[in-house]
């Protein structure tokens, strides 16, 4: 498993690129606060619901959560399923909101 830092994703987003970017948070975490995302959470990747992904096994994907744990075991859970190029945000929105508030 990859890692990408909130910093490298940040740049790409403002850079523009088309990004495949996976939420695993529950609804609740994401309907507060989200980075435009898709919302997949862990308990669906784990019960391997991926239809909703399933075109994008040889995409890459970032995978963040809260903090960056459940990111990193559903990047675990992909893998396994076959998926080619799954990225774990290291620290999650925790690290996001840190670092927009850097500013």
């Amino acid at each position: 498993m990859q890692e990408i830092s909130v910093a490298e994703l940040k740049q790409r987003m403002d850079a523009g690129e088309a990004l495949n970017i996976i939420d695993v948070r529950e609804p609740d975490e994401y309907a507060a606060f989200n980075i435009g995302g898709r919302l997949l959470p862990l308990g669906r990747i784990m019960g391997m619901q991926l239809e909703d992904i399933d075109d994008l096994r040889d995409e890459e994907l970032i995978i963040h959560c809260h903090a960056g744990k459940r990111s990193m075991q559903a990047c675990m859970v992909l893998e396994q399923a076959g998926f080619t190029n799954v990225k774990n945000v290291t620290g999650g929105m925790v690290a996001w909101q840190d670092m927009m508030n850097k500013g």
